[in-house]
């Protein structure tokens, strides 16, 4: 099995919903339409870790907001990050906390979509440290493991979105 077989055997198993698509940006604006078709606004945060060209069609969508006020971090439900890497025996995304709202899009919307590159999947977690994989990546940066929605047992049965969302879909970019 390669590595973006076990990302998506992993992810799916920590209840996170993964597509793999082609690395273009019609494949990439088709699966943002879809995912979002019936939201009335989009939170977007965005590195530069996967070009600014990949989402220029995305973002010339009326429904996308990449500064967002107080009051439209409250309200609305879904939240679109990249994620510098991921980790194929966790299903886990790493998404960069030091972009300015990522943290609380990645937190506040009850629906999360992550973007990823499959070249920057890695199969550890210590991985995302090692020069070997990411160049070292990992050690320059604060982020957040993000492995499934939110789901907490605190209470008894597990219950999902109490600590953050409640649905994670995470696209992968194939090459």
């Amino acid at each position: 099995m390669n590595l973006i077989e076990e990302f998506v055997q992993s992810a799916a198993a920590a209840a996170a919903r993964v597509e793999v698509i082609p690395s273009e940006s019609r494949f990439l604006n088709e699966s943002l339409s879809h995912l979002i078709q019936n939201e009335k606004s989009v939170l977007l945060s965005l590195s530069n870790e996967l070009g600014p060209k990949l989402f220029s069609k995305f973002r010339l969508d009326s429904r996308v907001i990449a500064e967002p006020s107080k009051e439209q971090l409250k309200s609305t439900r879904v939240g679109i990050t990249d994620a510098f890497c991921g980790v194929a025996s966790t299903g886990s995304v790493c998404v960069s906390v030091s972009r300015s709202f990522a943290v609380p899009i990645s937190m506040l919307t009850r629906s999360h979509i992550v973007i990823i590159d499959s070249k920057t999947i890695v199969p550890r977690p210590r991985d995302i440290f090692s020069t070997h994989f990411l160049g070292g990546k990992g050690l320059h940066r604060s982020f957040s493991f993000i492995t499934g929605p939110s789901a907490t047992a605190d209470m008894g049965q597990l219950v999902r979105g109490v600590h953050g969302p409640g649905e994670l879909h995470v696209i992968v970019l194939a090459a």
